[in-house]
């Protein structure tokens, strides 16, 4: 079940940068994160129930450094927080969305994450995403 937006995914050049930014805005800054497994460094605000998190690539060959060489830094995903990622991808794809993940991965604040096809949204990249148990 899709319980609220957890946080948008926005994709940055410059970390160091954006924080400052999105500090003048006036947003409660809650930190930063180092995901190895996605090859990113995240930022996150908090904004009432939900967030925003800024990613920047730590390699090259991350898919966030792709996204950004394809089409600058920009809006990247939207997250939806779920109540169980596996029982959401099942769902979904029984449904008949394309899922990027098969099963659940881990993301930023080891939550469980799985990623939706654009193609399958009309061009929106979405994720799903819950804590991880434990």
């Amino acid at each position: 079940m899709i319980k609220k937006i957890d946080h948008l995914g926005i994709a940055v050049t410059d970390l160091q940068e954006a924080i400052e930014t999105y500090k003048k805005i006036g947003l409660e800054f809650v930190g930063t994160e180092v995901v190895d497994e996605q090859k990113v460094e995240t930022a996150f605000f908090k904004v009432g129930e939900s967030y925003f998190e800024l990613l920047a690539a730590t390699d090259p060959s991350s898919p966030i450094a792709k996204f950004i060489e394809k089409n600058g830094g920009k809006m990247h995903h939207i997250a939806l927080a779920v109540d169980d990622v596996q029982q959401e991808i099942e769902r979904l794809s029984g449904e008949g969305f394309q899922m990027i993940d098969k099963s659940p991965r881990v993301g930023a604040h080891n939550n469980l994450i799985a990623f939706m096809h654009p193609k399958a949204t009309k061009g929106v990249l979405l994720e799903v995403c819950s804590k991880k148990a434990g």
